[in-house]
């Protein structure tokens, strides 16, 4: 694991790469930094991070005059998460049943037969399968996963109801007032207790808990998205070698290349 300082100006050519500091530990990052002067890194006024509370540490001690920023995505992905377990324990218990008809399908001596869908898919296919509709809005369903969609909320209405909820959530980030926003976040944890949703209740704890840093987003609606574009450009340059054997030689070709 490296943790890797960049400068968003670079845009993810020459320039980019600040620093590569082995391992994720606040202490290790804080003392790569702080061979920065202080008056440069009191010049940094916003930082956006995910909600790793190592990072978070690191920000505080090395940018002392910065505001903490919760990303969306990261945000907006835990409560996905969310939905998405309800998903999968729907799954599991469609397994069960299948087995336990296969079973006595074997003792009575009979063949079983899989209970077919509309479109053609076993009620464990089609929870399966809407892994990536249920990601996305209604607006960007083809028409074959708006045909899956609507039968998954015919046979699962509390997978409806959770799906509605999480796009209340999603369209809160498209606000561009701070106290609007909150008003709104508040609002959608108290609904979110109300509906008694297990599967929602770390979720709106997590909110709840950050919710001051989560609510800076709407200040200058920034991202760490430049950050994890050059993420991803690293691991597809790894990708490509087939691996790494050697690590200080695959750092100096970074270095050379982004630094």
């Amino acid at each position: 694991m490296y943790t890797f300082v960049t400068n968003k100006n670079g845009k993810g050519k020459k320039g980019t790469l600040v620093a590569s500091i082995k391992g994720t530990k606040s202490k290790d990052i804080v003392n790569i930094l702080e061979k920065l002067p202080l008056e440069s890194r009191c010049k940094v006024k916003e930082v956006t991070l995910d909600m790793a509370k190592n990072m978070e540490s690191a920000v505080k001690q090395s940018f002392p005059c910065s505001t903490l920023v919760i990303d969306r995505f990261h945000v907006v992905k835990l409560a996905i998460e969310g939905l998405q377990h309800l998903r999968i324990s729907y799954r599991w218990e469609e397994l069960d049943k299948e087995n336990k008809a296969i079973d006595k399908a074997k003792k009575q001596g009979k063949k079983y037969t899989a209970i077919e869908l509309e479109n053609g898919d076993t009620p464990k296919q089609l929870l399966a399968r809407c892994r990536y509709i249920l990601s996305k809005k209604a607006s960007s369903w083809t028409a074959t996963q708006s045909q899956r969609a609507k039968l998954l909320f015919k046979h699962y209405p509390l997978l409806e109801k959770a799906y509605k909820h999480i796009l209340e959530f999603r369209n809160i980030y498209e606000l561009h007032s701070r106290s609007y926003a909150e008003s709104k976040l508040l609002t959608w944890i108290d609904k979110t207790e109300k509906l008694q949703m297990k599967e929602f209740n770390a979720v709106a704890y997590t909110i709840k808990y950050n919710l001051e840093k989560i609510l800076n987003f709407f200040n200058n609606r920034n991202t760490n998205a430049n950050a994890e574009s050059f993420n991803s450009k690293i691991k597809l340059f790894r990708a490509n070698l087939r691996g790494v054997t050697d690590t200080q030689f695959f750092l100096f070709r970074l270095y050379k290349l982004f630094a």
